[in-house]
């Protein structure tokens, strides 16, 4: 048996070839995946999948070079391949890119010509985890595949790192720990996925357009001169500049190739009907214009200017919480056509949607630019998108799965809904849009319709608050006696219609704010004193595309009319109450019987047991409610006791009634 050697990258004994071998092969997976996060991202994705499988394959020639190596184990053999695989990988990140650039993915296997290679692209979790990753070094890169993925304790995280020639491994290691931190118990999950995996990838060729210019171009006699150009352009895609990185004049941080027309993703018509994922990415690319290349690359060259304000008579507009910056991959086509006298593109790039306006007369002239968060959207949220907005109506596309469009108005719940005519490419005809001025005499809504392919059955409400997508309406019922608590569900029953047409003309404060969804959560039920009639406490929240919520309180008395607006109690911003993580509400107001008697009077939810009032009022009462004579000014303290034993204040200080 030979004498056990050492390499200057490893700690151990170099294992035998056949064992490195199958090692390698057995988990190449896996540790083609670790030298692909460990890589920097300014290579691009292509030359960085090429990068990774070259950092895995080239482990086994240098198993190989020396000595014949010694029986180490298949878990030492494979510790020992992924040591070299990590030693290759961060030393990568210390050569500069133009230095590396050949040594990268030149000069051996694997080698892709006229083709490039792209892992699959995730979704918003798996891009905001892809983004954050480009902000570490290499060594924490590893770190976090290093830990999460291999599942080493820190201590073996950083006897490898210091082994492969990291500079801080201690703060590599934090860096990572912190990353996956904040992903919430889902890094694993996320660094599985199609996002990070070089083995499972998409191909797409090269510039097919300039190489058929270039054939037509060539004569006869130079037929072999024009083949070597087109070689010589397929190896420039390999170890050239990756246009992934280019940065695309003013944006300066856009991806040319993510501003080309010819690179725009289209999704198969039927994709919606057998994917998992009923979103943005399976929208077909639909209208008359969508093989007109200008005007796509108009929209593309428009996008790429928005983070400077847009240039010249671009005017450019983003929702609350919105980075308008150029997309950084080929977003993915969903409509280009004319719509009336205004000629749209509509774009996805994975979490954000873009709608692109400029004149039929005067293509390339005045042009609007509009971008909103479109991430992690669902058959609701991802139903529809406005193409076009008038002062009294909106034209809608909707999405390939709603099989049957109606409006309704939110304030007559007894007025049965009334069809939409919908043309082949998806769009709507004009719908009515809320008024813009203080009077709320009608609020229209859309209900959609799924297709049973979908969901059996479903029907749901979207209202137009002014940006790119409607906003999902939903309500929560009264909670039963005994029964667990409920989830929201569409607002088209009887009750759910009956408690918006009390709240929809609230909605005018969510205009611009980039809402995704309102759900009415009817929290509890009040007999109230001197036989004043049944009232229901309402929690409206609003969420954004951006995450942070608003409540609004709202106290519904009886009233002769259906669309009695009731009294709005309390209100919070950015807070989790009424939703799954804020399950636990409580509100008071003061309220007149119809014998001119004030009360102060106050709600809980299900969980709640006792409330208490202090300050301006003394009292309290064991139970989910609270009724007590009172003065009609003056401040009140509300606080209550949970099922649980725990404590909740009241959304905010109860004063005065107008």
């Amino acid at each position: 048996m030979p004498t056990p050697r050492t390499d200057t990258a490893h700690t151990g004994p170099v294992p035998g070839s056949d064992e490195a071998e199958a090692a390698l092969v057995e988990h190449y997976p896996r540790l083609v995946r670790l030298a692909y996060l460990t890589l920097p991202p300014a290579l691009g994705r292509h030359r960085r999948v090429l990068a990774a499988h070259r950092a895995v394959q080239r482990a086994l020639p240098r198993a190989h070079s020396s000595a014949p190596g010694v029986t180490v184990g298949r878990e030492r053999a494979y510790a020992w391949v992924r040591a070299d695989v990590l030693r290759a990988s961060l030393a990568r990140e210390r050569r500069s890119l133009r230095d590396g650039a050949l040594r990268a993915v030149g000069g051996g296997l694997p080698f892709v010509a006229g083709l490039r290679l792209f892992p699959r692209a995730g979704g918003r979790d798996e891009l905001r985890l892809d983004q954050a990753l480009s902000t570490l070094d290499a060594a924490a890169r590893a770190a976090l595949a290093l830990r999460v993925l291999e599942e080493l304790p820190p201590s073996a995280v950083l006897s490898l790192l210091t082994e492969a020639g990291a500079a801080a491994p201690d703060e590599a290691v934090r860096a990572a720990d912190r990353l996956a931190a904040e992903q919430e118990g889902r890094a694993e999950e996320l660094l599985g996925t199609g996002e990070f995996d070089p083995c499972t990838v998409q191909t797409r060729p090269t510039d097919l357009l300039r190489r058929r210019q270039r054939r037509r171009l060539a004569s006869t006699a130079l037929a072999f001169a024009a083949l070597g150009v087109v070689v010589a352009a397929a190896l420039s895609d390999s170890a050239g500049p990756d246009p992934a990185v280019v940065a695309a004049g003013p944006a300066g941080n856009a991806a040319s190739g993510a501003l080309d027309p010819r690179q725009v993703l289209r999704a198969p018509a039927g994709a919606w009907s057998h994917s998992s994922r009923v979103d943005f990415t399976v929208w077909p690319a639909r209208g008359a214009r969508v093989r007109d290349t200008a005007l796509i690359g108009r929209a593309l060259a428009a996008w790429g200017t928005a983070p400077g304000g847009g240039q010249g008579r671009l005017a450019v507009s983003a929702t609350p919480g919105t980075d308008a910056a150029p997309p950084q991959r080929p977003p993915q086509l969903l409509y280009a056509a004319n719509a009336g006298q205004a000629a749209v593109v509509l774009l996805f790039d994975g979490s954000r949607v873009a709608r692109y306006a400029e004149s039929v007369a005067a293509p390339g002239g005045a042009a609007a630019l509009d971008v909103s968060r479109a991430d992690d959207g669902d058959v609701t949220t991802a139903a529809a998108l406005v193409v076009s907005r008038t002062a009294d109506s909106v034209r809608y596309l909707l999405a390939p799965w709603v099989t049957e469009t109606t409006s309704r108005d939110l304030l007559r719940p007894d007025t049965p809904a009334r069809t939409v005519n919908v043309a082949p490419d998806g769009v709507t005809g004009p719908v009515a849009a809320p008024a813009a001025g203080a009077s709320c005499g009608s609020w229209p809504a859309l209900q959609l319709r799924s297709s049973p392919k979908i969901v059996e059955k479903h029907a749901f409400l979207v209202t137009d608050l002014g940006d790119l997508s409607p906003v999902h309406l939903t309500y929560t019922p009264p909670p039963g006696r005994g029964a667990p608590a409920r989830p929201p569900r569409e607002a088209t029953s009887g009750p759910a219609l009956v408690s918006w047409a009390r709240t929809a003309c609230s909605l005018p404060d969510l205009r611009g704010a980039g809402a995704r969804s309102v759900n009415n959560w009817a929290f509890a039920q009040q007999n109230l004193p001197e036989h004043g009639g049944r009232a229901t406490w309402v929690c409206s929240r609003a969420d954004t595309w951006s995450g942070p919520g608003r409540v609004l309180v709202q106290f519904q008395q009886p009233a002769p009319s259906p669309a009695s607006p009731g009294t709005f109690v309390a209100k919070a911003e950015n807070t989790a109450l009424c939703s799954r993580f804020g399950q636990h509400v409580m509100a008071g107001t003061r309220w007149r019987s119809p014998a001119g008697h004030w009360y102060l009077l106050a709600a809980g939810s299900r969980a709640v047991t006792s409330i208490t009032a202090t300050g301006g009022v003394r009292a309290g009462a064991k139970a989910a409610t609270l009724a007590v004579r009172a003065p009609r000014t003056g401040t009140v303290d509300l606080s209550a006791r949970l099922a649980s034993g725990g404590r909740l204040q009241g959304v905010a200080s109860v004063e005065s009634v107008p």
